[in-house]
């Protein structure tokens, strides 16, 4: 590598969707996306590397990893320097939101096993009533219309983030399948969870509210509590105010260069960065032009001018196999106010 050359890190390469595989026979093997040729067609090919690895510490000017890897051959190494970084770790759900395995065929194996349980079960509580939850009863209730299926959210609106209309939507969907709801009251979360509970023997698995209410379900899926991919930050100086203490996610910029001005050559993008901007694929995919326009830009000693725009919140929502709606918040600093829906079935 000349020394006229910089080295860029991306710290993160997941997407999002994965939970419908938890429930969808026959489809799990296509849960994965290789990025073995990633930069296979590019005539630079040998200064680009795609590493299987977790940071373990971020560090100023490199990266401490939990394994070794090794760069065209060479010896092994757990450390990667760098002149930029990128942060694009997001969050992690509860599994089945969240692979537990970290080589395809063990998860291909989870998600299979995760299957057997959603099909012998007569009787499947959700405990989340956000998109993930959303998804999931609705894809449930299709795929296994005569098993009892509950969403169980703390507050009387789905998916709060969104205008009201969403939520009708939402129930009228539910009323059509036959999900069951239970609003109003938070879950009292057992020790460890639901994980073990519900694989127990000697029957169904009571849930209670902190309402006082109990109801029981055979499966409990745990659809609720993203936690944010940002422990390896506590390795920098100062990692404390790096995060926004009420979330978790990295303060940011509207660069996306990290808040702290000790460190402009580090930036964050997607669900981990405190942008203001709501958790989804679309404002991930436009952070993540910013970010490589910033990025650049310094690279040729300028200064990083692009902005992110923060839209209101907008998501593609499936509601079953075939149903499913694009719905957008109004933009009220323009004066609208009535929310974009478009009604799909395809």
């Amino acid at each position: 590598m000349s020394s006229g050359l910089k080295n860029v890190v991306v710290v993160g390469g997941s997407y999002v969707g994965m939970p419908r595989f938890a429930v969808l026979p026959k489809y799990e093997h296509k849960a994965f996306i290789p990025y073995t040729t990633t930069f296979a067609s590019s005539p630079h090919a040998s200064q680009h590397a795609v590493i299987q690895a977790r940071v373990s510490q971020l560090h100023k000017d490199h990266v401490v990893l939990d394994r070794e890897w090794s760069n065209q051959g060479g010896s092994g190494s757990r450390e990667i320097p760098f002149d930029y970084l990128v942060v694009a770790t997001g969050t992690r759900l509860q599994p089945p939101g969240t692979m537990v395995h970290d080589d395809k065929p063990a998860s291909v194996g989870y998600f299979q096993q995760y299957q057997t349980r959603v099909r012998d079960a007569r009787s499947i509580a959700i405990v989340g009533g956000g998109a993930v939850g959303v998804q999931m009863a609705a894809d449930l209730k299709e795929l296994y219309p005569d098993k009892e299926v509950t969403v169980v959210h703390s507050r009387a609106q789905l998916m709060p983030l969104y205008h009201e209309a969403l939520d009708g939507i939402i129930k009228e969907r539910f009323a059509d399948l036959g999900v069951k709801l239970v609003t109003g009251s938070r879950v009292v979360l057992p020790p460890g969870g639901f994980q073990d509970q519900d694989q127990e023997k000697g029957g169904p698995t009571t849930i209670k509210l902190q309402n006082g209410t109990e109801l029981t379900a055979d499966l409990v899926i745990p659809a609720v509590g993203q936690t944010p991919n940002n422990q390896f930050l506590s390795s920098l100086p100062a990692s404390s105010s790096l995060v926004n203490p009420a979330n978790g996610f990295i303060r940011v910029r509207p660069t996306l260069q990290f808040r702290d001005p000790q460190y402009p050559h580090l930036f964050a993008v997607g669900d981990i960065a405190d942008s203001g901007a709501h958790k989804a694929a679309r404002p991930g995919a436009a952070q993540a032009q910013v970010v490589a326009q910033n990025v650049l830009a310094m690279v040729e000693g300028r200064e990083p001018s692009e902005n992110i725009v923060v839209d209101p919140p907008a998501i593609h929502l499936t509601l079953g196999l075939t149903k499913n709606v694009i719905f957008k918040n109004p933009d009220t600093a323009n004066g609208e106010t009535e929310p974009k829906i478009i009604r799909k079935d395809e």
